[in-house]
């Protein structure tokens, strides 16, 4: 008789947006793809979840009270198991000097605001985290 195979845990998405509106639109679009989410509303928020328990994926706003999404990613990078989720910048800050920003903080992809679930869902797969 074969055995089972133990399930394996639900992938984790962190998101970190002050606006609540935002959170509400990515976390639909996110538990749709089959995430279980949870979320932060600034930074400093971020870091005390991610050192309680890593998520596999984070989608984080650039401009936040408290620590900002650039403070937040590499102050992530630098913690035991910090390099494991993929992180994604949902933010309105376009220019192309921005986006160098954000990826040399540690941020693999960056999509600008306002974002749809097909622009969110490209950006996922190009990094593996759809």
């Amino acid at each position: 008789m074969p055995v089972a195979a133990a399930p394996s845990r639900p992938r984790r998405c962190l998101l970190v947006d002050d606006s609540r509106v935002i959170r509400k639109v990515a976390h639909r679009i996110i538990s749709d793809l089959g995430y279980q989410v949870t979320e932060a509303e600034n930074g400093e928020e971020a870091l005390a979840r991610c050192k309680a328990a890593m998520p596999d994926l984070i989608l984080l706003d650039w401009e936040m009270p408290v620590m900002t999404g650039v403070e937040f990613v590499a102050a992530l990078r630098r913690i035991d198991g910090g390099v494991t989720p993929k992180v994604v910048f949902c933010t309105s800050k376009a220019e192309t000097i921005d986006i160098y920003q954000g990826i040399g903080a540690g941020a693999d992809e960056y999509v600008t605001k306002p974002f749809d679930q097909h622009m969110l869902l490209a950006k996922l797969q190009r990094i593996g985290a759809a």
